[in-house]
């Protein structure tokens, strides 16, 4: 009992959180119990849209920035063998969510799925009017490199690229996909380079400098990373590549003490990240993004 309360004031007292913009509140939803990935509606202020990890159904779930519950819809056709993150981008001018069916803890699929559903419609009153909705496309792919257990996957639509960074790899990899490949075809994800999203120090937690969730900034200048140990940033130069941008290292922003940080996501304007984690009614988190660190 003592090494554990002694573990416990080490991670509080040598990680204290970072100032959050607003406290902490809880997700409302008894149907989100497995938090694995998170997104800011593009058109909808104040909303977020969030899926559960492999168990659960194949949902899109709303809430507001309060934890307020705003309903559910399912995706019409499409199976969760084990979604592990969600992206919202903007297309031709139209608003999308991308699902990532990529999690492999065995690292055994020789393919994995993204899918891509125009974001559903909301109502006045703020909640999901559909019922169930369709894929607008379907991305199959397989890694060059073999299968590999990834929660991380991020869109940057101004260069029609998702990115994706393996969870269980040492260094974590670092993959690239068209968003739009123009085929139906199984697609490849090309090895990009490696990145290090560490904490200062030294892990204290079982495979705690693991990739568990990641977003991409509006503006593209910037990419967020999260860990079971806490949060990080990777920040791109004018015109830099983004394998050139984590080949520097995630720089480490601070902890987020929640128990199993699977989320992450940035706001629409880019001042903030929002985070939450696996269990039922979690804690949802934003801190606000420093311009440098």
């Amino acid at each position: 009992m003592q090494r554990g309360i002694a573990l416990f004031a080490a991670l509080t007292c040598f990680n204290a959180p970072a100032e959050e913009v607003r406290p902490a509140v809880k997700l409302a939803s008894p149907r989100i119990t497995e938090a694995s990935g998170i997104a800011a509606s593009p058109r909808h202020p104040g909303a977020l849209w969030i899926v559960n990890d492999s168990g659960a159904g194949p949902e899109l779930h709303l809430v507001g920035e309060d934890g307020a519950d705003r309903g559910s819809v399912a995706l019409r056709n499409i199976n969760n063998r084990d979604w592990e993150d969600l992206a919202s981008f903007e297309w031709k001018g139209r608003p999308y969510l991308l699902v990532a069916d990529t999690g492999d803890n065995a690292s055994k699929h020789e393919m994995c799925s993204l899918v891509v559903v125009a974001e559903p419609s909301v109502g006045k009153d703020g909640r999901v009017l559909a019922g169930n909705v369709a894929a607008a496309w379907r991305i199959d792919f397989r890694y060059e490199d073999g299968p590999r257990d990834c929660e991380s996957v991020a869109v940057d639509p101004a260069a029609g690229k998702i990115l994706l960074l393996s969870k269980r790899t040492d260094p974590p990899a670092l993959y690239e996909l068209p968003l739009v490949p123009g085929t139906r075809a199984p697609q490849t994800a090309k090895r990009i380079g490696e990145t290090r999203a560490e904490r200062p120090g030294g892990t204290l937690l079982p495979f705690g400098n693991q990739p568990t969730g990641m977003d991409v900034s509006p503006d593209a200048a910037r990419a967020a990373i999260v860990t079971y140990n806490g949060w990080f940033l990777v920040v791109r130069g004018e015109g830099e590549t983004w394998s050139a941008a984590f080949a520097r290292g995630a720089v480490w922003q601070g902890p987020h003490l929640l128990p199993q940080a699977e989320s992450i996501a940035f706001s629409r304007d880019g001042s903030e990240v929002f985070l939450t984690s696996e269990g039922k009614h979690p804690k949802l988190l934003r801190f606000p993004v420093a311009e440098s660190r």
